[in-house]
C-alpha cells in the first residue's frame, strides 16, 4: 500500500551529510543526462523491501505517484519522498535500515557518475582501469577495512526459493557466524537474506561484535533483489560486471546455494576466473551447498558443467549437501590458507589485487538481440572464455526476465535467440527446462514465458 498525498522529509544520520547544489540538481534532473529516474527506481525498490515482485516496471505501476526529491540545504542534505510505500514506516517513522539504504543509493549514484564515469580519471576500457574503479567505489562506500584478517564469505543463490531452501541457507549462516565469519550477498531476499539472518544469530551466540552484512547491488537488478533489512553496508555498483568483480575482489571465499539464471550467471563468472591459467595457483574456496532436497538441482548443474566445460571445471567443484557445519568449517580452514597466500604475495587482505580477470569479462555486456545471437557458444576456445560466454547467456536471460530494458526489448522484438554447438545447446535446453519445471526462473514462475529461444541445427 501507498501513503497517498503524503510527503516525508528525512536527513542522513551517517557520513553523507552534505551535497553540492550541482549534485542535488543532478539527482533531481529528469533528463537523459540526469540521475532522477535512476534514483527513483532504486529508491522505490529499497522502500519496497520484502515485496514479492521482481520487476521494476510492475513496481512503478503499483506506485504511480511515487517521487523523490533531493535538496541541499544550508544544514545539509534532505530527501523529500512523495507517496512512499506504507511498509517502509513503523508508527509514522521510516525504518532506520531503509533510511540508511536510501542514502547509500544517493552516495553511490553521485560518486559513480561524477568521480568515476565523468571525471576522466579512470580508463573504463582497460582492465586495470575497471579494477581501479571498483576499488574506488568500494573505498568510497567505506567497506574496505585494512586491519582485518580474511573472514568474508560471499553467499550467492536465488531470491525465488522455497522455504526449505531458505531455512537451510539460514542454518549455514548460523554456522558461519559461529565461526566468526562475515557475510556478503547480493543483498536481496531468499538465500541472499537467509545466510545474513543466520549469521546474526551465530554472531550473537559468540558475542562477536564486528558484524558485517555487506550487500552489493546494481541499478538494473535492484528491483528484483531489493536490499533486505539485515544488510548494514550497502553498495550500488554501476553494472553487473563491476558488481561481480566487487564480490571476488572483496570476499575471501564463496558459497553458492540453489537459484535461478542469476545464480548460474554467478557460477559461470567464477568459473571464468578460476579456470583461467593465470589464476591456477590462487586459493579461492568455492562450495555449492543445499539441503538433501536440492540433490536434483545440483545433479543438473553438475551435468551441465560436465557437458560444457568438462572435467577441469568438475575438478573445481565442491558440493556439500545438508552439511551446514561442514560448509562453515571448510570456509574457516580456507581463510587461513587465503591469509598465508596474501602474506606470501604481499597482497591486501581487503581487496584481491592479484586476481586476474580478462578484460572481455569486465566489459559491460548489454543483452540485446544482436549481442545474444553473437555469443560464441562453441568449444573452439579456452574453457575459461567459454565460461564467460555462457555467463552472458544467463545474464541475458536475467535481463529478459526481470530488467526493464530486457523486458521492453523482448516485448518489441520477441525472445532473445541463442545458437551454438549442438552439445552445448542440448545442455542449455536441458538445464533451462529443468529450471522452468522447478519454477526457478522468476517469482511469477507459474506464468513464465521464456525470454529466449534456442536455435538448433
Amino acid at each position: 500500500m501507498t501513503l497517498n498525498n503524503c510527503e516525508i522529509t528525512i536527513r542522513p544520520n551517517g557520513a553523507l551529510q552534505i551535497l553540492s547544489k550541482q549534485e542535488a540538481n543532478q539527482l533531481c534532473d529528469q533528463s537523459d543526462k540526469g540521475l532522477n529516474d535512476l534514483l527513483k527506481r532504486c529508491s522505490l525498490a529499497v522502500l519496497n523491501t520484502g515485496n514479492n515482485l521482481d520487476s521494476g516496471e510492475k513496481l512503478l505501476e503499483m506506485h504511480p505517484d511515487f517521487d523523490i526529491k533531493v535538496l541541499s540545504r544550508g544544514r545539509g542534505i534532505e530527501l523529500t519522498i512523495c507517496n512512499p510505500p506504507e511498509t517502509a514506516f513503523i508508527d509514522g517513522e521510516m525504518v532506520e535500515g531503509l533510511r540508511e539504504h536510501l542514502f547509500a543509493v544517493v552516495r553511490d549514484l553521485i560518486y559513480v557518475r561524477n568521480s568515476i564515469i565523468e571525471s576522466g580519471l579512470f580508463d573504463l576500457n582497460s582492465s586495470a582501469g575497471i579494477t581501479n574503479a571498483v576499488f574506488h567505489i568500494l573505498r568510497n562506500a567505506e567497506v574496505l577495512r585494512t586491519n582485518e584478517e580474511p573472514n568474508l564469505v560471499a553467499c550467492w543463490g536465488g531470491h525465488a526459493v522455497s522455504r526449505r531452501e531458505y531455512e537451510y541457507s539460514r542454518h549455514v549462516g548460523i554456522a558461519l557466524g559461529e565461526r566468526r565469519l562475515n557475510i556478503c550477498t547480493g543483498c536481496g531476499p531468499g538465500v541472499m537474506k537467509g545466510p545474513m539472518r543466520g549469521a546474526e544469530a551465530g554472531h550473537h551466540n559468540q558475542r562477536f561484535t564486528n558484524r558485517r552484512y555487506i550487500g552489493l547491488s546494481e541499478p538494473g537488478i535492484i528491483a528484483a533483489e531489493a536490499p533486505n533489512t539485515v544488510v548494514n553496508e550497502l553498495v550500488i555498483l554501476p553494472d553487473i560486471e563491476k558488481r561481480l568483480e566487487a564480490f571476488v575482489r572483496l570476499a575471501h571465499g564463496i558459497v553458492i546455494f540453489p537459484g535461478g539464471p542469476g545464480t548460474l550467471e554467478e557460477l559461470l563468472y567464477i568459473f571464468s576466473i578460476m579456470l583461467d591459467p593465470k589464476n591456477a595457483d590462487m586459493p579461492f574456496p568455492l562450495v555449492l551447498t543445499g539441503d538433501l532436497g536440492s540433490q536434483a538441482y545440483f545433479d543438473e548443474v553438475k551435468l551441465f558443467i560436465a557437458q560444457t566445460l568438462g572435467q577441469p571445471a568438475l575438478d573445481r567443484l565442491t558440493i556439500l549437501l545438508d552439511k551446514p557445519n561442514s560448509v562453515a568449517s571448510y570456509m574457516r580452514e580456507q581463510m587461513a590458507i587465503v591469509k598465508d597466500d596474501r602474506k606470501l604475495t604481499s597482497d591486501a587482505y581487503y581487496f584481491n589485487w592479484q586476481l586476474h580477470i580478462e578484460p572481455t569479462i569486465q566489459m559491460p555486456f548489454e543483452p540485446t538481440h544482436a549481442s545474444m545471437r553473437a555469443l560464441n557458444l562453441t568449444k573452439n576456445q579456452p574453457i575459461h572464455l567459454l565460461a564467460a560466454q555462457l555467463r552472458c547467456v544467463f545474464s541475458g536471460i536475467v535481463a529478459g526476465n526481470v530488467k526493464a530494458e530486457g523486458i521492453r526489448a523482448i516485448a518489441l522484438h520477441g525472445p532473445f535467440e541463442l545458437g551454438g554447438d549442438p552439445e552445448i545447446m542440448h545442455a542449455l535446453e536441458r538445464l533451462l527446462s529443468f529450471m522452468i519445471e522447478q519454477k526457478r526462473m522468476k517469482i511469477d514462475a507459474d506464468n513464465y514465458i521464456p525470454s529466449y529461444r534456442l536455435l538448433k541445427g
